[in-house]
């Protein structure tokens, strides 16, 4: 399997894939690449609608260069505790940025959720997402309004009464319940229309449809937050982080 950076006419594969309805994984395999690396690869640059090989190509080289150029500062900042290799980190939040982009969040949003999720104190100030990301506090403002839209991140207060953002298990509980409540709302506008557009008509009989399958969607999702929060939530042992740090 080939390694190293993509070329430009894998790139050029890439986007003929596309345009052809391929998938991410048929894609890499015609390539020999990882389906990871596709993946990356077009959610970096556009999207599946969006994706240009040249373009994408273009803003690679111009990615590389950046990085080459920032390299002395980037290895300071990014030294990590606990022994972590901090390019291995690197790419698994790229990783998970890339799936939570997958998941329908867009891009900024998506980075932001990727470094509360990976930062040990489980949460960060606008500041230091500003420094981790690299961009503008516009951007983390408007993220962090998006994402609490969402009922993903919370906003806590340090000893120096500063605003920091959080993400935890609570903050998924909370975002699984709110997406089942918004459910359940569907449901209940599904069913207000049976009656409207004449119980027993295809129209109708849809709705209902959509309205029984919802409320099961609904109820299922609730009960299953509720259980998984009683009976999987697990709180990281001190001494076992100590031991880590310290090794």
């Amino acid at each position: 399997m080939p390694g190293g950076r993509l070329t430009q006419q894998e790139r050029q594969q890439i986007a003929l894939g596309l345009a052809d309805g391929l998938a991410y994984a048929e894609i890499a395999r015609r390539l020999d690449r990882p389906t990871s690396t596709v993946t990356r690869e077009v959610m970096r640059n556009g999207g599946p609608t969006g994706y240009r090989a040249e373009i994408a190509h273009r803003a690679t080289e111009h990615r590389a260069h950046r990085r080459k150029r920032s390299a002395p500062q980037d290895r300071e900042a990014t030294a990590q505790p606990y022994g972590r290799d901090a390019e291995a980190v690197s790419a698994y939040e790229e990783a998970l940025t890339t799936v939570f982009m997958q998941s329908g969040t867009p891009k900024m949003m998506a980075r932001v959720m990727a470094s509360l999720c990976i930062s040990d104190a489980g949460s960060l100030t606008a500041a230091e997402l500003v420094q981790r990301l690299q961009v503008s506090p516009a951007s983390i403002s408007k993220a962090i309004a998006f994402l609490e839209s969402q009922d993903l991140v919370r906003r806590d207060r340090d000893e120096r009464r500063r605003e920091r953002y959080a993400i935890d298990d609570d903050v998924w509980y909370q975002s699984m319940i709110a997406s089942a409540r918004s459910t359940a709302q569907v449901a209940e506008t599904a069913r207000q229309g049976v009656g409207i557009l004449v119980q027993g008509t295809p129209a109708a009989i849809r709705l209902e449809n959509i309205g029984r399958f919802l409320d099961f969607v609904s109820e299922s999702l609730t009960r299953a937050a509720d259980q998984a929060r009683e009976v999987l939530h697990t709180k990281p042992e001190a001494s076992s982080g100590g031991a880590v740090e310290s090794a």
